[in-house]
């Protein structure tokens, strides 16, 4: 996954801990857009690997 998807999905994480659905869902949709089908897996697992990160739990 190319470093500005993963740069935008960190962002959208960090919008969704504060409380800014709206913003963090535009910022991952853009991202998501850009991605190519190739990538689309790895941003599938990014998201898995990364759940705890969306709502600021530790698992």
């Amino acid at each position: 996954m190319r470093p500005s998807i993963e740069s935008a999905l960190k962002r959208s994480a960090e919008l969704t801990r504060s409380n800014r659905l709206v913003d963090a869902v535009a910022t991952a949709e853009a991202a998501m857009n850009q991605a190519t089908g190739d990538e689309h897996a790895e941003i599938r697992q990014w998201l898995t690997d990364h759940a705890d990160d969306f709502t600021g739990s530790e698992g």
